[in-house]
């Protein structure tokens, strides 16, 4: 092995003297890394051969031209010549798919700009009557010349048509935009409302302009693509059909790997990534400036950037790197995002960029007090399982023992966990936040690529609160939040409330580094590999992964038609079981399941909120199937006031007036030694944060159900005897 290993040296030593040979002995060993990688480290155990092949040149197509704007039928069926080559090719380091790719893309993206020189002379006809199909699954590749020129006659004429209408818009908007943070804004806002307003000529000619240098911008941005950039849709093909979540990072994106790939972003505070040609937002984190001044969501869709009243940039077909240049900026300034929302509908949303406040990401607790129920019940809120690694001891299991003891001194009646919209984080923390409410024993699973089964246990006989427990999950809840609430559920300690399942993502990724002996030193960087390694099992031997957790009390999702949870994903792991483990249940309460979701669901059915939800529901899931956009701008205008028209009725507000919220501020000001260079901002904005967690309670509508369910729960214990809800 040794004198392989000095073979194999000497030889990338001779070729790396040349420049051809010194990239093909680079693309050689970086395709030899990741094929290793897969193979032997992958949760699969799956041979790269011709079968993966064929299903990995469908997925190189969409990464290549997911819009299916460039390339021709003809071109297309050339590349299948290679469908079953992509593993002979990355053991050889030889890519001619690739090269073919390149050739062809070079000389269709020339002639699409030689298309947008001709089509922008003039403006486009907007009171035309014709449509453009947005969903490139039911596109097809051009068939002709004729036919890809007026695939992109329609593609610049309804990205004109779209900027010229949120311009429309943005001006019948401009006093609803203004309202965001009126007091640090005061003069701004002024400002902007003096400016002139454009009129209709104006707003054509800037849109058709701004679209044309954009799409110049584009096409010039991909003839300029280094080698890597194509080489990384080819390799990362090849990785999708292993699962969604194993990815090859160039040295670009492993160095900056945050932004690049997990578009963790400065300033807003939300998390994007791309989606085909579009920026959309996977997470809005707890605390930042988009997380605290409401308006963007998950599954948002930026379709626009601009730096307060400036004029805004397109980010469709950006990707997502450079897009947050655009979106980042200083504390205090504002960026007004044009999105699509998951309706269809598009808003204008201001953001005052800011530094995230700490203490909003971290475990919180209040006193809720119904004068309906005469109950007590402690809440407590945790947005993600963190832990402090290096030297500090912060964590959320600290963080939540601490906010437990502080409502138990308040004698409360029961408590309820909340975990909807975690999307996990340090697994030692679902280990040891669920022996807070056990005695002893089994908390999870964890198989690896081998196939050994690890399992971690809570050794700790201490029970920190052995009360009533609810832990509410929703399709957000994700990998730890699954692995406590199912634990909790699986020791019958707890009822899970929520939607209808959780997220089900029950596998663990590790970034393996591609650059890590002495052959690929000689080299720069050659990036990373992301690579799916484990996967969790409950105790009962079930896999929290693709089924996620299902809530012993289901509520009406408000999110139910977001097609955004693991099963979703193309080449998602499968669900599966291994053998169950020996653990004891809890003994101390017993509920009648069967009877809680009875009784819940008749309240539910009662109640004129979820019946409006439900209805609204229905109503977004019907929009989704419609995926031809008119270019007509009458035709658009028309449907645009519909579907606001529409969305306001099925805009549901929910407030409980029988809620007392108390007790939150020993939860901010237990947090206030982490943010001591924030102290001054922290105290201004105390009793703004107060009033938006107590509004935040008081309209949640899944949270006065789970506090009637804890009612019941309560009476149980209490010996009382439950009947069915009165209809």
């Amino acid at each position: 092995m040794k004198y392989l290993l000095s073979a194999l040296i000497a030889i990338f030593i001779l070729t790396i003297t040349h420049g051809s040979q010194t990239m093909a002995s680079r693309e050689t060993l970086i395709g030899y890394r990741i094929k290793d990688a897969l193979e032997h480290y992958h949760y699969k155990k799956q041979k790269i051969n011709d079968d993966v092949s064929v299903k990995a040149f469908d997925q190189y197509l969409k990464n290549i031209d997911y819009s299916k704007a460039f390339l021709t039928q003809a071109q297309v069926k050339e590349l299948r010549k290679f469908m079953s080559h992509m593993d002979d090719e990355i053991i050889s380091g030889k890519y001619p798919l690739v090269d073919k790719t390149i050739e062809f893309m070079t000389i269709q993206v020339k002639k699409a700009e030689a298309i947008r020189v001709e089509l922008f002379k003039k403006e486009f006809n907007f009171a035309k009557k014709e449509s453009i199909e947005l969903d490139p699954k039911k596109r097809k590749f051009a068939a002709s010349e004729k036919e890809f020129k007026e695939q992109w006659r329609k593609t610049f004429k309804s990205a004109v048509l779209g900027q010229y209408i949120s311009y429309i818009e943005g001006q019948k908007d401009e006093n609803d935009t203004q309202k965001v943070n009126k007091k640090k804004k005061a003069k701004k806002a002024k400002k902007v409302k003096g400016a002139k307003k454009m009129t209709d000529k104006e707003m054509r000619a800037k849109a058709h302009q701004s679209i044309s240098k954009k799409y110049e911008k584009l096409f010039n941005r991909i003839l300029t693509d280094e080698r890597i950039a194509h080489l990384e849709k080819f390799y990362n093909a090849i990785a999708t059909i292993y699962d969604p979540h194993t990815v090859y990072l160039p040295p670009k994106k492993k160095e900056d790997f945050d932004i690049d790939i997990s578009g963790s972003l400065e300033g807003i505070g939300a998390v994007l990534q791309e989606e085909g040609p579009y920026i959309k937002v996977v997470k809005v984190v707890p605390g930042g400036a988009a997380w605290r001044q409401k308006g963007l969501e998950v599954d948002d869709i930026i379709l626009m950037v601009a730096q307060s009243d400036g004029e805004p940039v397109d980010l469709v077909d950006m990707r997502v790197d450079d897009a947050v240049r655009y979106i980042r900026g200083k504390k205090g300034t504002e960026v007004r995002l044009t999105v699509k929302k998951a309706d269809g509908t598009r808003k204008v949303i201001p953001i005052i960029r800011d530094v995230v406040q700490v203490d909003a990401s971290y475990a919180q607790s209040s006193l809720l007090t119904s004068k309906k129920l005469g109950r007590k019940i402690g809440y407590i809120h945790v947005p993600k399982f963190y832990r402090d690694f290096g030297k500090g001891d912060q964590n959320c299991t600290k963080d939540v023992r601490d906010e437990l003891r502080r409502l138990k001194a308040l004698k409360v009646d029961g408590i309820i966990l909340d975990l909807r919209n975690n999307g996990g984080g340090a697994l030692e923390d679902a280990r040891q936040m669920s022996g807070l409410f056990i005695k002893e024993g089994p908390i999870v699973q964890i198989k690896n690529h081998t196939g050994k089964i690890d399992v971690l246990r809570d050794t700790d006989f201490n029970v920190e609160f052995d009360g009533p427990l609810i832990v509410m999950i929703n399709r957000h809840s994700a990998s730890a939040s699954e692995i406590l609430a199912a634990a909790l559920q699986d020791y019958g300690r707890a009822i899970v409330v929520g939607g209808e399942y959780s997220h089900g993502k029950g596998t663990v990724q590790a970034i393996l580094n591609l650059t890590q002996d002495r052959i690929a030193s000689l080299f720069e960087s050659i990036g990373a590999l992301k690579v799916t390694i484990q996967k969790f099992y409950r105790i009962t031997g079930n896999s929290t992964q693709y089924k996620g957790v299902t809530p012993d009390v289901i509520l009406p999702d408000p999110l139910a038609y977001l097609e955004n949870r693991e099963q979703d994903l193309e080449y998602s792991l499968p669900w599966d079981a291994v053998k169950g483990l020996h653990f004891e249940t809890w003994k101390q309460h017993k509920f009648d399941i069967p009877l809680l979701k009875k009784r819940s669901a008749t309240r539910v059915k009662k109640n004129k909120t979820y019946k409006k939800l439900q209805k609204a529901v229905q109503y977004y899931i019907e929009r989704k199937k419609d995926t031809v956009a008119s270019l007509n701008k009458n035709d658009v205008l028309a449907e645009d006031k519909k579907n606001r028209s529409l969305t306001e009725k099925f805009k549901y507000e929910f407030k409980n007036p029988d809620l007392e919220v108390s007790n939150y501020e020993g939860s901010l000001k237990s947090h206030q030694k982490i943010r001591k260079e924030d102290e001054k901002h922290w105290a201004s904005d105390f009793k703004l944060r107060k009033e938006e967690w107590v509004n935040k309670l008081q309209s949640d509508i899944g949270l006065e159900e789970a506090m009637f369910v804890m009612d019941d729960m309560i009476k149980t214990i209490q010996g009382k005897k439950l009947s069915m809800v009165k209809k």
